[in-house]
């Protein structure tokens, strides 16, 4: 089975290069705009190192999973993608942050369905656990929602991937390991695939102790 080939990684500044190019291989729909660059992979090892992951496999990079953690404010849930990461360096990472927020999920086409996804997941749950944080809160694509945005709102198009009825290769994923949806994000970022709307998902860490 390749995910027992597959190894977890934090991130180095030696990987910041090829995780330029996987943004590319991986979100060929997003605007130029919305993908990281070797810049800002760099700021991340800077500013939290121990929070993005990298997956590799025969020495090449085939996924990332980063994020930072922060104070989210559920009652002020909208933002867009852009401005939460901050242009992509992570600046708003707070070291006190109850919350891991996961700005970016990704695995290389040629590697899907192997359990890459999978491990940066569960890579991401044990950091949140062994730091005693809240849980993870997130912005998700729904790439699937180009085949039916013709006829269904967002917010259906959501309920159906939810209750089982559609597939969804990013939401049916983040439902199977725990995530729930608590919002839609309109305006979240801009990909022509899902008009540009996200879910808001939240995972809780079932371990967490109030100080």
């Amino acid at each position: 089975m390749i995910s027992e080939s597959i190894r977890i990684e934090t991130i180095k500044p030696v990987h910041a290069r090829a995780l330029e190019q996987l943004q590319r291989d991986c979100f060929p729909t997003l605007d130029d705009n919305e993908l990281m660059r070797e810049e800002h992979f760099l700021n991340h090892c800077r500013l939290f190192p121990q929070g993005n992951f990298v997956a590799i496999f025969a020495e090449q990079v085939i996924g990332l999973g980063s994020g930072f953690l922060i104070d989210f404010d559920f009652a002020q849930a909208q933002h867009s993608f852009q401005e939460i990461i901050d242009g992509g360096f992570y600046s708003n990472h707070d070291p006190e942050g109850d919350w891991y927020y996961g700005a970016d999920i990704s695995v290389h086409p040629d590697f899907r369905r192997r359990g890459a996804g999978s491990l940066l997941y569960e890579a991401r749950m044990e950091l949140v656990k062994s730091m005693n944080r809240r849980g993870i809160v997130a912005g998700g694509l729904i790439p699937g929602y180009a085949e039916y945005k013709s006829g269904m709102a967002p917010r259906q198009y959501v309920d159906r991937v939810a209750a089982g009825a559609i597939y969804d290769s990013t939401l049916s994923f983040q439902l199977r390991r725990g995530f729930e949806v608590r919002g839609l994000l309109e305006d979240y970022i801009e990909d022509a695939a899902s008009d540009n709307w996200a879910t808001l998902i939240v995972w809780e860490n079932p371990c967490y102790q109030a100080q």
